[in-house]
Protein backbone atom coordinates (compact mmCIF):
# COMPACT_ATOMS: atom_id res chain seq x y z
CA UNK A 1 0.00 0.00 0.00
CA UNK A 2 1.43 3.41 -0.87
CA UNK A 3 1.87 5.62 2.18
CA UNK A 4 2.04 9.35 2.75
CA UNK A 5 5.48 10.96 2.86
CA UNK A 6 5.15 11.60 6.61
CA UNK A 7 4.74 7.91 7.50
CA UNK A 8 8.11 6.44 8.53
CA UNK A 9 9.01 2.76 8.46
CA UNK A 10 8.02 2.15 12.10
CA UNK A 11 5.47 -0.73 12.15
CA UNK A 12 3.26 1.03 14.72
CA UNK A 13 3.17 4.19 12.61
CA UNK A 14 2.48 2.17 9.46
CA UNK A 15 -0.42 0.36 11.16
CA UNK A 16 -1.85 3.70 12.30
CA UNK A 17 -1.54 5.08 8.77
CA UNK A 18 -3.04 2.03 7.09
CA UNK A 19 -5.90 1.34 9.52
CA UNK A 20 -6.84 4.66 11.15
CA UNK A 21 -5.59 7.70 9.25
CA UNK A 22 -8.39 9.26 7.25
CA UNK A 23 -11.04 6.85 8.55
CA UNK A 24 -13.96 8.84 9.98
CA UNK A 25 -14.92 8.14 13.59
CA UNK A 26 -18.47 8.58 14.73
CA UNK A 27 -18.57 6.97 18.16
CA UNK A 28 -18.11 9.13 21.25
CA UNK A 29 -15.51 6.84 22.85
CA UNK A 30 -13.23 6.85 19.81
CA UNK A 31 -13.55 10.60 19.31
CA UNK A 32 -12.78 11.23 22.98
CA UNK A 33 -9.70 8.99 22.77
CA UNK A 34 -8.37 10.91 19.78
CA UNK A 35 -9.06 14.22 21.49
CA UNK A 36 -7.00 13.08 24.49
CA UNK A 37 -4.20 11.73 22.31
CA UNK A 38 -3.97 15.04 20.47
CA UNK A 39 -3.71 16.82 23.83
CA UNK A 40 -0.99 14.43 25.02
CA UNK A 41 0.93 15.11 21.83
CA UNK A 42 1.68 18.71 22.80
CA UNK A 43 5.47 18.86 22.62
CA UNK A 44 5.83 15.18 21.70
CA UNK A 45 6.07 13.38 18.40
CA UNK A 46 3.03 11.42 17.29
CA UNK A 47 4.97 8.14 17.39
CA UNK A 48 5.69 8.73 21.09
CA UNK A 49 1.96 9.13 21.72
CA UNK A 50 1.15 6.02 19.69
CA UNK A 51 3.67 3.99 21.70
CA UNK A 52 2.02 5.08 24.96
CA UNK A 53 -1.53 4.65 23.68
CA UNK A 54 -2.22 1.37 25.48
CA UNK A 55 -0.99 2.88 28.74
CA UNK A 56 -3.31 5.86 28.29
CA UNK A 57 -6.26 3.52 27.74
CA UNK A 58 -5.78 2.06 31.22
Amino acid sequence: MPRCFWCPEDPLYAAYHDQEWGVPLRDAHGLFELLLLEGFQAGLSWITVLRKREHYRK
